[in-house]
């Protein structure tokens, strides 16, 4: 036992005057690389949410009728600037580079989408700003990786890494950021690209440190629900059956797109005239339900807040379906994450009224990831970025529900670019 406690004793000292060897990636060219994409990224989803929060106060003063036509401004404005400075493309264009380009974005377009967007999601419409940080942040990824002349894989990665800190600079989660932006990417029931996931989760962490200095961002929900009790396993029964329901709801904005989609489409008008168009739509809407006006991330408080009857619930609903529906087809820029939730909040509180024994919060949060998931086909990302926002601490309900959006979602994806196989 002696000999066997010296030899142990020298090894233990041999260990001690090696010198200490740091993991290879710490410190290293690559991780620098991320860590600064994510402060670059980080910079700019504050300067454009500050430029954004200006904005918004400034067009907010006009209310009542006033918002048909500031809206139609706005909406022609953005129209023009697309029209003249060039087309940035949608949620499917950025699919497909990354896919199909070798994971290159284009910056070329980025003022474009940086102005339209602005004018867009300040003036009213029900898009959010989560598309456009994903473009402009993921294309600096792709500029940063080309000036250190990455390629192949390496350079996938920066892009998506840039993707990742835009996203979750607005909400807030970096896991959850990190993780969408490899889901939205994905291939039936594959993510595909799964080894940008460390760089995504570096360039995430430094993003959403800068971003929340720069806007003073504090921890906590977004959104306040109340605190949920467990009360069973029939709860993720429950969860299943809200989301079924939110599906429901998913399958019918999809065919709704597609119906605005083919009536702006009807005749080649030039994109100004479309934008136009959508913001007297748009400016109608919020004349007659202001809460639909706005993507939704303080209009959910207020709806959570507001004591509104069943027929009102509904009216919301249907309206708030409409106008994303107009904001998505006739070329308003922004992101539709957050107008889903809003949607799947109304629905949950329509059913919770209708069936006043249900768990409030279950019923909310349930219907929220269903939705989402249903459109945007990321279980674990919506799972995981509901619970960061509404502070809902169990994770395997809202699991449930995702899943249940994500397998009963139409076959033929939202998001076209979803579909189809890499050729690459």
């Amino acid at each position: 036992m002696k000999l066997k406690r010296r030899r142990n004793l020298v090894k233990a000292l041999d260990i001690l005057d090696q010198p200490i060897r740091f993991n290879p990636f710490l410190f290293s060219r690559t991780f620098l690389l991320w860590a600064l994409l994510g402060l670059i990224g980080g910079a700019i989803a504050g300067v454009y949410w500050i430029v954004l929060e200006f904005l918004t106060h400034k067009i907010s003063i006009f209310e009542g009728w006033e918002v048909i036509p500031v809206m139609a401004v706005c909406g022609l404005l953005a129209g023009l600037v697309i029209h003249f400075i060039g087309d940035p493309g949608e949620i499917h264009l950025i699919v497909n580079n990354i896919r199909f380009n070798k994971g290159k974005l284009d910056p070329k377009n980025n003022p474009s989408m940086i102005i339209s967007s602005l004018l867009c999601v300040a003036s009213g419409g029900s898009l959010g700003p989560e598309a456009p940080l994903v473009q402009v942040t993921g294309s600096t990824g792709t500029w940063l990786g080309k000036v250190f002349r990455l390629k192949g894989e390496d350079l996938r990665s920066m892009s998506i890494a840039g993707m990742a800190s835009g996203f979750t600079a607005l909400f807030g989660a970096p896991l959850g950021g990190s993780l969408f932006s490899l889901e939205i990417l994905h291939h039936k029931h594959a993510v595909e690209y799964y080894k940008a996931i460390i760089p995504a989760l570096v360039a995430s962490c430094f993003s959403y440190l800068v971003f929340a200095i720069i806007i003073q961002l504090g921890l906590g929900a977004t959104w306040k629900v109340a605190s949920y009790e467990y009360a069973g396993v029939f709860d993720f029964g429950y969860a299943v059956l809200f989301a079924m329901a939110a599906t429901a709801i998913g399958w019918a904005f999809i065919f709704c797109i597609k119906f605005f989609k083919n009536l702006f489409n009807k005749k080649p008008l030039p994109i100004y005239v479309k934008t136009l168009i959508g913001g007297i739509l748009l400016g109608l809407i919020s004349y007659y339900f202001p809460i639909t006006r706005y993507f939704g991330h303080e209009e959910i408080n207020e709806l959570l807040a507001g004591d509104f009857a069943l027929q009102a619930l509904i009216a919301i609903l249907i309206f708030k379906i409409l106008a994303i529906s107009i904001t998505v087809t006739s070329g308003w820029r922004g992101g539709f994450i957050i107008p889903l939730f809003f949607v799947g909040a109304t629905l949950g509180l329509i059913i919770h009224t209708i069936f006043p024994e249900t768990n409030l919060t279950l019923t909310i949060v349930s219907c929220m990831a269903g939705i989402n998931a249903c459109v945007t086909r990321t279980p674990m990302s919506t799972t995981i970025l509901l619970a960061t926002l509404t502070g809902f601490t169990y994770f395997i309900p809202i699991l449930f529900a995702s899943l249940t959006g994500y397998f009963l979602a139409p076959r033929i994806p939202f998001i076209s670019s979803q579909l189809e196989k890499v050729k690459e």
